[in-house]
């Protein structure tokens, strides 16, 4: 489908593309096996100006926003989901600095993290406090002017690798949701350490680590926004990253289509291609439509949280985040099933492809979180249309 897309924009993909098929897809099998984090590969993302894609321009940055970040995290999906991940994780934890950070606040983080100098991890959840985030134990206790934090996060993108964390903490628990405050905290600061690093079923090359506050101590100034607004920056954040989680599912479900319809052809049984079957041939195309409704949902949520206005987009976002993870997940599992037993073998992409599909239905929100928010947006707006 022609999605009107600008000459930028085109460019923007061919770039993304370019890398990951000549960049990430040798190494793909090696850095999933070895569950390394792909600094080499940040490197090469850095160079070609993709970190800061969704950056304003007077930050460093190409200045194409939401969409621009869509664009890359799909093209690079198409290879490898855990690989682009590390791009996609900085964005979410840059989101907070951008929409809610004073101009102090942007001029000394964006541009390192525009240049691919430096990335971003954003610490919301807890062990206790999963699609429940006022239920976070991490506080922030005022001391003159500085706060002092204490408790964990957990599953923590980019964590022990990102040098720049937007975390978030309880400065008045008293007052429950209005009580959570958002800071930039760097790595290096006393009292902030690192803890358990996970082993996943998927994205083995992203780290996903523990992060642990003991005594931390940061001077007031790195509060972003007003104390206990932390709650309203982390949904106004979710609101915007939300189609990048949705922009990893395509990639995956695309590239996914992909394999399978290239083994399709190839494969012989029977004495014939096996997309010559029937049966073969549905399952493609049940693939190819989940594929393109996807991107036409992703694409059209981009450009409104791009065009601006005073609407929130939550209801779109999560639109965007539950139809692309779940449609990442069927069209996987068509795609090993078309590999048959080929596709449960490590030697064939579709393998990894299903197991790095399943993350994107549970993180930013699991697709049940995604339904409760597009309904109750439902529901306020017509109550708003009743009035």
């Amino acid at each position: 489908m022609d999605y009107m897309l600008s000459e930028e924009e085109k460019i923007i993909i061919e770039t993304a593309r370019t890398i990951a098929v000549e960049k990430v897809k040798p190494i793909r099998e090696q850095y999933d096996e070895e569950e390394r984090f792909p600094w080499e590969i940040m490197k090469e993302f850095a160079q070609a100006d993709l970190c800061g894609v969704y950056i304003p321009e007077e930050y460093g940055g190409f200045g194409k926003g939401i969409m621009g970040l869509v664009l890359v995290v799909e093209e690079l999906c198409k290879i490898d989901g855990a690989i682009a991940l590390s791009l996609a994780a900085t964005a979410l934890g840059t989101l907070p600095i951008l929409t809610t950070g004073s101009e102090q606040h942007k001029k000394k983080y964006l541009p390192g993290i525009a240049s691919g100098k430096n990335l971003a991890a954003f610490g919301l959840t807890e062990a206790g406090a999963g699609s429940d985030a006022t239920g976070m134990t991490t506080t922030a206790v005022k001391d003159g002017d500085y706060y002092v934090l204490n408790g964990t996060k957990c599953f923590i993108t980019n964590g022990g690798e990102a040098q720049v964390y937007t975390i978030f903490a309880k400065t008045n628990p008293a007052r429950g949701a209005r009580g959570i405050s958002c800071f930039i905290i760097e790595k290096g600061t006393s009292g902030f350490d690192f803890g358990k690093k996970e082993k996943k079923m998927g994205i083995k090359a992203s780290s996903t680590r523990e992060l642990v506050f003991n005594n931390c101590r940061i001077h007031k100034d790195q509060l972003l926004g007003k104390e206990g607004h932390g709650l309203m920056i982390a949904q106004a954040t979710l609101d915007n990253s939300r189609p990048g989680v949705a922009a990893q599912a395509l990639g995956i479900a695309a590239g996914a289509l992909d394999e399978a319809v290239e083994y399709a052809r190839k494969r012989v049984q029977f004495g014939q291609p096996i997309a010559s079957f029937q049966a073969i041939r549905h399952m493609l195309a049940d693939m190819a439509t989940e594929v393109e409704a996807a991107r036409a949902l992703l694409y059209a949520s981009a450009r409104m949280i791009d065009s601006g206005g005073e609407k929130r987009t939550s209801k779109e976002s999560a639109m965007a985040k539950l139809f692309c993870s779940e449609a990442a997940m069927k069209v996987t599992t068509k795609a090993v099933q078309i590999f048959g037993g080929y596709g449960y073998m490590r030697e064939y992409p579709v393998e990894k492809m299903m197991r790095d599909a399943k993350i994107t239905t549970l993180y930013e929100g699991t697709s049940q979180i995604q339904k409760n928010e597009i309904a109750l947006n439902l529901i306020k707006e017509s109550a708003a249309r009743s009035k």
